[in-house]
C-alpha cells in the first residue's frame, strides 16, 4: 500500500507541475506590465505571488 501511495503522490505532483509553470509565466508578465506601468502595488502583488510560487516548484524538487 505505500508504495501505491507513493506512486499516487508522484503522478500528483508530476499532474501539478505545468500548472505551476504556467502561473509563474503568467505571474512574469503581469510584473513585466506592472513595472512598464510603474504601478508599484501591482509589482509587490507579483513578487510576492511569484515567491509563493517558487516555494511550491522548489517543494515539488525535494521528494
Amino acid at each position: 500500500m505505500k508504495f501505491v501511495m507513493e506512486a499516487i503522490r508522484k503522478q500528483e505532483l508530476e499532474e501539478k507541475r505545468p500548472v505551476i509553470r504556467l502561473e509563474i509565466d503568467y505571474e512574469l508578465a503581469t510584473l513585466h506590465d506592472a513595472l512598464i506601468l510603474n504601478d508599484r502595488v501591482q509589482i509587490i502583488k507579483s513578487k510576492e505571488r511569484l515567491e509563493l510560487l517558487r516555494r511550491q516548484w522548489l517543494g515539488m524538487n525535494e521528494t
